[in-house]
């Protein structure tokens, strides 16, 4: 059964066509990756489907059974909203409910809760947030979160509707890999259709079962997984070039007949010209593709001595995030740093890069090293400052790949065309941004390389050039990434964070993760073995109250209190022989009676829960 019907969608942007004539049908529980360049349109693709920005031309439709939730590649929420209020602002029926009784109290909207048991979103949610170690109190307000918490509690947000279609935006972004596995397990499980818009290759290759990609404007449904859409790409990619060169051979010849003069020319050739010039302008669709040059940088020497940690240790707000750690870099590494959402890597790389001073310990840096730092927090970019003039700091002419550019061509090598020079980088999207920093870094011609995170808001063809760039890269770099298959082709030794310690892995992520696999499930089977049988746990862990159970439970006690009262008044009324409005005060009592039925059915729930 089809949730959705597309026919013939467009959006342009700046007055370019961001994509066109989409058409498609999403079935129930199909899992659809969306893929294609930076700036292609796949955002606003989401967007537009979710009636968050309008289409230029054709239309969409839902079938009347679709409940649909919306994770956007960007957390808003309200001004001082909470971890708890936020989740009253998902846009849907149920929220609607939700914050109406958080708003009223009111026992109209509590018998609603009840009926449709919208209780379970709020279950689901704390559940949710549990799952993916976000620990602090619901009352926390969310902008003192940190990127990867408030990406967390979106996620949780989302899932927790338990909607049967999801639309998610880079979910991935700022998450840590253990979050990542988690999320990638609930979403391979569950039986609601979903559109991702990801760079996680793990991700697309495990969860999606259709590939639709944007290219050029123009797009294309693959029914596979993402492995089978990569060769069926390449192939599509080949019949176009092969197409290309059979028209220049065509026009090649058509151009030499014209130059011949008009002796070589009779009167039946009057259309010819016309029809060379109808070649030359369909051949510009053909020609390849410009940007996305190959990363390459100039070799610089590097010295005896690269860089050596030497007893560092660091720590914020009394909290030690490593100590006593020391590491020597070596010609030719190619360091994994892996670890939680906030359990160091990006201070280790600040510490290194010396935007950070060790609290003990000394970091020496070689005579000949250069650090190029790619961070993921875009420090060296300025927002109001427009793409010519800040790559203008580097000089008029760059070397890069063992040539001279000037700069406004070396920009063109990497998508960026001279029609968005004067452009603020503010106004840039998430990938041109990283782009632009990312080519900033590389033309420097670093022999260390230091990349938090560089996989984010990239596109799959800008991260397989980096990928290429980094595994032929003669220097020492060292990389924190979330995205798994990133890791594995571009690093040989992990340095893991865990508990406030550094240790170091001789091996791959996917081997590491290997491991601590095995590591892990030994350590359980052990335990078992050594447990007896009248001291095993229950299987099924008690749920508890959530934080709003627990306020409704305080209530329910009032409210009991309160109407037991009411009955008990009307009891005395029809006692005392008084019988003028008998029929009303009837009528009342079996109301009362009724209510307070109901909620003390709802009190005995939530004690038996409680235990």
């Amino acid at each position: 059964m089809n949730l959705l019907s597309v026919s013939g969608l467009g959006k342009s942007m700046r007055g370019k066509p961001l994509f066109s004539n989409i058409t498609f049908g999403l079935e129930d529980g199909e899992k659809v990756g969306i893929v294609g360049r930076n700036g292609s349109g796949k955002s606003t693709l989401l967007k537009v489907l979710a009636s968050r920005t309008a289409q230029d031309e054709g239309e969409y439709a839902y079938n009347g059974r679709v409940r649909l939730s919306y994770l956007e590649q960007n957390v808003h929420y309200q001004k001082d909203a909470t971890i708890k209020s936020y989740l009253f602002e998902e846009n849907s029926p149920e929220a609607e409910v939700m914050r109406e009784y958080e708003k009223t109290k009111s026992l109209e909207m509590l018998e609603r809760m009840n009926k449709d048991d919208l209780w379970r979103i709020e279950r689901n949610y704390s559940g949710l947030l549990k799952e993916f170690s976000v620990t602090k109190d619901p009352d926390t307000r969310m902008d003192s979160l940190s990127g990867g918490e408030e990406k967390k509690v979106a996620i949780a947000r989302t899932l927790a509707f338990d909607a049967n279609l999801l639309f998610l935006d880079e979910p991935t972004n700022h998450l840590d890999i253990r979050t990542i596995e988690i999320l990638e397990k609930k979403l391979q499980e569950t039986k609601s259709a979903i559109i991702i818009v990801t760079h996680d290759r793990h991700i697309l290759n495990t969860v999606a079962n259709t590939i639709f990609e944007l290219d050029s404007a123009s797009f294309y449904r693959h029914k596979g997984t993402f492995e089978s859409y990569l060769e069926n790409r390449e192939e599509r990619r080949r019949m176009d070039e092969r197409e290309r060169e059979r028209r220049e051979n065509i026009l090649r010849r058509e151009l030499e007949w014209l130059k011949r003069g008009p002796k070589a020319r009779t009167g039946k050739d009057k259309g010819r010209k016309e029809r060379i010039e109808n070649l030359l302008e369909e051949q510009k669709s053909f020609s390849p593709a410009k940007g996305n040059e190959t990363f390459q940088s100039s070799s610089r020497r590097l010295g005896k001595k690269i860089l050596e940690l030497k007893g560092v240790s660091k720590g914020y707000g009394g909290k030690k995030l490593f100590s006593q750690f020391s590491f020597s870099f070596q010609k030719g590494m190619k360091i994994g740093l892996v670890g939680d959402n906030g359990s160091g890597k990006s201070t280790l790389m600040d510490l290194i890069a010396g935007i950070v001073i060790p609290d003990e310990g000394e970091v020496e840096r070689g005579e000949n090293t250069h650090i190029s730092y790619f961070d993921q927090k875009g420090r060296r970019l300025k927002e109001n400052e427009a793409i010519l003039p800040f790559m203008k700091e580097l000089g008029e002419n760059v070397r890069y790949g063992g040539k001279v550019y000037g700069i406004e061509r070396f920009l063109e090598l990497f998508s960026f065309p001279s029609s968005m020079f004067f452009t603020p980088i503010g106004m840039l999207s998430g990938g041109e941004r990283r782009r632009l920093e990312l080519i900033y870094s590389i033309v420097q011609n670093p022999n260390m390389l230091i990349l938090d995170e560089p996989t984010n808001d990239l596109d799959l063809e800008t991260m397989e050039n980096l990928e290429d760039y980094i595994t032929s890269f003669d220097g020492v770099a060292l990389i924190t990434s979330h995205d798994r298959t990133f890791l594995d082709i571009t690093v040989d030794t992990l340095l893991v964070i865990e508990e406030g310690k550094i240790t170091q892995f001789p091996g791959s992520y996917s081997r590491w993760k290997e491991k601590r696999d095995e590591e892990k499930k030994s350590a359980e089977v052990k335990k078992d073995e050594t447990r007896s049988e009248t001291e095993r746990p229950r299987r099924e862990a008690k749920k508890g109250l959530t934080f709003r159970e627990e306020r409704e439970k305080k209530e329910l006690e009032g409210k009991i209190s309160e109407i037991e009262g009411e009955v008990k008044e009307l009891e005395a009324y029809f006692s005392s022989g008084e019988y003028k409005e008998i029929e009303k005060k009837s009528k009342e009592y079996e109301e009362k009676k009724a209510l307070l039925g109901n909620l003390e059915e709802r009190y005995l729930e939530l004690l038996e829960k409680e235990i």
